[in-house]
């Protein structure tokens, strides 16, 4: 038994490198396939894992912009007339304020939530985000987008990717299914390797970070995120001092900060409690090795 598991974990481990790699050929869309548009890297992360090489995807959001803030350039909007489906990640501040804009410049394609199913995490940190999914009862104002920075949520996000590609591609149903069945055993492995990792007795509970994009991650493993934004805003003097108690307090030993965010604020903790800073990128494609760093940083011992 213990070496069937090993088979299958190694198996896992070519399967993402194989993954890795398709990705960064497909995302420059340099040759005839039909094209899939998702929003973020993570999401091109998961769509390229099961769609293998039947379908180039790009996203609209490129490495290092942010997807609160971003507008898609002319020629990005030329290409998503070209798509054949556009997968949103769900509720990303990108989505909320060009979703209408580009279905009315694309009204042929066939839009795809794959935050369906997905429990999703309300606070004021994200009371920016607009309504959304009315058509569903439900009022997205408060709604954490980050559904994608947690193992139990990308199980979700995976299959809703599968049931799109089967309803876009039929014929090729049984081979999305068998590469779906793969990305979840790495998913599966990615989760137990963080559990392992977080379950040692000197392991962090709390952590700190600018913008509060790992409320999921936080979740999934019992621990305590400490955002220093202030309603998405920088913090006020108050709120600085704040942090620095309860920084004390809960112990915290990492202040994680995103590339696309001042770390001033960070640094100014960090030297008042003693804290390091940890650069992450929640938002990069190499999903798996942005989520066990995580948990390596909270699990090593300053």
């Amino acid at each position: 038994m213990m070496m069937k598991r090993a088979l299958l974990y190694i198996f896992a481990a070519l399967f993402v490198v194989s993954c890795k790699n398709s990705g960064v050929r497909n995302n420059e869309n340099n040759d005839n396939k039909p094209v899939i548009t998702v929003t973020i890297e993570p999401l091109r992360y998961f769509t390229e894992a099961i769609a293998g090489d039947n379908f180039n995807v790009v996203s609209m959001v490129p490495k290092g912009s942010s997807p609160e803030t971003y507008d898609p350039t002319p020629q990005q909007l030329v290409g998503l007339a070209e798509s054949k489906a556009y997968f949103r990640i769900g509720y990303i501040g990108f989505e909320q304020t060009w979703m209408d804009k580009l279905t009315d410049n694309a009204p042929h394609l066939q839009f795809f939530d794959t935050s369906r199913g997905v429990d999703l995490i309300y606070d004021a940190s994200h009371i920016h985000s607009s309504a959304a999914h009315q058509s569903d009862g439900e009022y997205a104002a408060g709604v954490d987008p980050h559904i994608w920075n947690s193992a139990y949520n990308a199980q979700i996000i995976a299959g809703n990717i599968l049931s799109a590609l089967c309803l876009i591609d039929k014929d090729n149903e049984e081979t999305y299914l068998e590469r779906y069945k793969n990305l979840c055993l790495l998913i599966e492995r990615t989760d137990s390797l963080i559990c392992s990792m977080l379950s040692v007795p000197n392991a962090d509970r709390a952590f700190m970070i600018y913008h509060p994009a790992l409320s999921y991650f936080a979740r999934d493993y019992g621990l305590h995120q400490i955002s220093i934004e202030e309603e998405g805003k920088e913090p006020s003097p108050s709120h600085l001092k704040t942090l620095i108690n309860t920084c004390k307090e809960e112990k915290v030993r990492t202040i994680f900060i995103q590339p696309e965010f001042d770390r001033r604020n960070a640094e100014i903790i960090a030297r008042q409690t003693g804290t390091k800073v940890v650069p992450i990128n929640p938002l990069s494609y190499e999903w798996e090795e942005e989520m066990l760093k995580i948990a390596q940083v909270l699990k090593i011992e300053n």
